[in-house]
Order: structure tokens, then C-alpha cells, then sequence
């Protein structure tokens, strides 16, 4: 792929049909964009739909990005045709960047056995890659075929589409590389296009902080925030020490977002080997370890941090071919307001604003609560994207 300084990003995801959900289309074309509605609206689904995706671009097995496929399959009455156990739900996304829109779109089946059944990868109103389940029950591969025509409307002597059998437990977009040379104009074609999708889908981060888990002290590893946020402590402990200015920026943030004076977030070690996290009240106060903090005030803390690092801080895994400097990190947000108050959201908010204007971070999240929703739409820059248990 011709590098940019145009990242390339997921502006929008295709649910058609997954789970509850039939011919949604969620615009993602904002550098921050919440879900809104009311529960039941599958606003949790399109994460996971989103989640699932980004996780088989980054080349997991099939089994291991969508671990409850009967959950996926569309639930009946939403599909009139019989035979709806069988029937493949379909996920698709475009994604923009250097070589202009590309979409992406997946048929998958949960029965008789779990597998991707259909991939088409296109741009320009061209077919650069599509997949076909192979004939026969015992086959475990898909029959691919890939555009390789240059604009002179030669290919090097072949026939101006490849054709080969790949596993149907993976994605073949993610595959391309290993089997495309590259050699022709198509090929470059073909092989850009893929290569936009799978660095804009895999350079994604899902976070649910976990209060319950954020209270006990960590073990010290490697300083890497995981999903449900139960490291906090040990993450501090590296930012402090290696990230001063976004550590500062941090302690700013909990003095928004925590009852009480905050002067500094720090960790101590503990005999057993464990950290953990203490909000520094100032001179003559004594240390409040996080344990006391509420479920709102560790739940803000979290997210902030992981609005105010990166990748080298976050448990993630970004195209390592690609310099980060090209990529753009989408974190995911299911039920960003879960705890938060009024206030708290509002903070975490403008935060998010600033931290995705400078374009290195994304954010994609989830309100329930209606006046959540009514504050993210008061804040310039939050785009709120309506869901409804009708669009089901």
C-alpha cells in the first residue's frame, strides 16, 4: 500500500442480516461516533459484529473472533425464507484510506458447521477478491478468485483472474499477501485494497473496565492495559515512570472526574509481590488506594487512560508492516456511560474529542441511558447515531 498521510479507517459497518439485526447500516464516518437507544436495540450486537470482524482480519480462526456463532445467526421471523438455522449471517464494513473506499463483505454459516461461506472485496465498482464455499460436505476450504488485470488490460499471460483454494476459517483478505505477488498492476491493485482493509480493521482496541476487577491489587507484567482493565495499577506504575506528560494529563483527568482533591495517581508495591493504584490527595492527606474509589470514578480513570496512550500502552497488536504513524487505533466502548454521572461523561467526552481530533484514536461506544445521549449530542464533535428496536 502506498503510504499516506490519509489513515486508512472503517466509515461504515454492514449488518445484513446478524442476529436481530437486518439490512442495518451504521455510519462510522465521524472520529467519534455513540450508538444510541433504548436496551434491545442492538446497540452491544454491532460492537460485537465490528469486534468479530477486526479480530479475523488480524488472521484468528473463525471459531475464536465469533465464539457464539448461534448467537449471530438471524433469529427467526427476521428471515421469511425456511431453513433459517442455515441461513449465513453477513457482516460487511468500507473502509476509506489512500486507495480511495473499499468494501468488505463476509457470509458466514454457524451450521452444520461453522464456516465462512462467500467474500467479496471491491473498489471502484470492481470485484478485486470473491470466495465461493467449495461443493461437497467434507471440503474445509473456500474456492477464491482475485483480479489481476493491469490498466493496459494485459496480466503477465495469465487469464486476468487467480484462482486457488483457501481455508474456510479465515479470512482470505487477510490471506492475499501470501499469495498475491505483486508483480503486475492488478496485482498492486489487488494487494493495496486488501492491505487498506486489514490495517484499518485490525488496529482495534475493545474496552469494558471491570471496577470489581480494578480494586485488586496486579501483578506486574509487561505495563499493557487489557480489556477489563484489572492491570490499572500496574499500567500506572509504567506511565508514571516512562510517559510523564500523558501521565500528567491523566491526574488532570481524575481531578475532573473523582470526588475529592487529586494531586497525582501513583502505585506501590506490595509484599506479595502486587501494586497497586492510590490517588495522591496532597500535602497532608493520606494516599486513597483505588479499591475505595466507586465504580463510576475506576470506570473513568480507565477509559481515560486508554483515550490518553496508545498501542504500546493498550493490549493490542497493530499491522507491524505498516510504521504507526499510518495507522489509526479504533477503540471500542460498549455502554460508555455505565456508572457515570453527569459530569463524568461530559469530561470524558471532551477528552475524547480532543484525543480523536489529533487522529491516531477512534472511538466507537455505546449509551443507554437517555440523558447520556442527550449530553453526547451537546458536545461538538460527538456524532450519536440513533438505534431503534424497530430497525430490528
Amino acid at each position: 500500500m502506498t503510504l499516506s498521510s490519509r489513515r486508512p479507517v472503517v466509515t461504515q459497518l454492514r449488518l445484513s442480516p446478524f442476529a436481530a439485526h437486518q439490512d442495518t447500516t451504521v455510519p462510522l464516518t465521524a472520529p467519534l461516533t455513540l450508538l444510541a437507544g433504548p436496551s434491545g436495540s442492538g446497540k452491544s450486537t454491532v460492537l460485537r459484529a465490528y469486534e468479530g470482524l477486526a479480530r479475523l482480519a488480524g488472521g484468528e480462526e473463525l471459531a475464536t473472533a465469533f465464539p457464539d456463532p448461534a448467537a449471530c445467526v438471524p433469529e427467526a421471523g427476521t428471515v421469511p425464507e425456511r431453513g433459517v438455522a442455515r441461513r449465513p449471517f453477513r457482516i460487511g464494513c468500507t473502509v476509506d484510506g489512500p486507495d480511495g473506499p473499499v468494501r468488505l463483505d463476509v457470509a458466514v454459516r454457524a451450521e452444520p458447521r461453522l464456516r465462512i461461506v462467500g467474500e467479496r472485496l471491491t473498489s471502484s465498482g470492481t470485484t478485486l477478491l470473491s470466495t465461493a464455499a467449495a461443493p461437497g460436505r467434507g471440503h474445509r476450504r473456500v474456492r477464491a478468485a482475485w483480479h489481476t488485470h493491469d490498466a493496459s488490460g494485459t496480466d503477465g499471460g495469465t487469464r486476468g483472474v487467480t484462482r486457488a483454494a483457501l481455508p474456510d476459517d479465515r479470512l482470505a483478505t487477510a490471506l492475499l499477501p501470501l499469495h498475491v505477488a505483486g508483480r503486475t498492476e492488478g496485482q498492486l491493485r489487488v494487494l493495496a485494497a486488501a492491505e487498506q482493509a486489514v490495517v484499518a480493521l485490525r488496529s482495534l482496541f475493545a474496552c469494558d473496565p471491570r471496577p470489581e476487577r480494578m480494586r485488586r491489587p496486579a501483578p506486574v507484567g509487561d505495563g499493557r492495559l487489557l480489556r477489563g482493565c484489572g492491570n490499572l495499577a500496574d499500567v500506572l506504575h509504567r506511565t508514571r515512570r516512562e510517559c510523564a506528560r500523558r501521565h500528567g494529563r491523566l491526574a488532570a483527568a481524575a481531578r475532573a472526574g473523582c470526588a475529592g482533591p487529586v494531586a497525582d495517581l501513583t502505585a506501590e508495591a506490595l509484599a506479595d509481590g502486587t501494586v497497586r493504584a492510590l490517588l495522591d490527595r496532597g500535602a497532608g492527606r493520606a494516599a486513597t488506594p483505588v479499591e475505595r474509589l466507586g465504580d463510576g470514578e475506576l470506570r473513568f480513570l480507565a477509559l481515560a487512560l486508554v483515550l490518553l496512550t496508545g498501542p504500546g500502552v493498550l493490549a493490542v497488536e497493530q499491522a507491524a508492516e505498516v510504521p504507526s504513524a499510518y495507522q489509526t487505533l479504533t477503540v471500542l466502548a460498549d455502554g460508555l456511560d455505565r456508572c457515570l454521572d453527569v459530569t463524568q461523561l461530559r469530561e470524558l467526552l471532551a477528552l475524547a474529542v480532543e484525543m480523536c481530533a489529533r487522529g491516531h484514536i477512534r472511538l466507537v461506544g455505546t449509551v443507554t441511558d437517555a440523558t447520556a445521549a442527550t449530553v453526547a449530542r451537546g458536545v461538538e464533535g460527538v456524532r450519536v447515531v440513533d438505534l431503534h428496536r424497530d430497525d430490528l
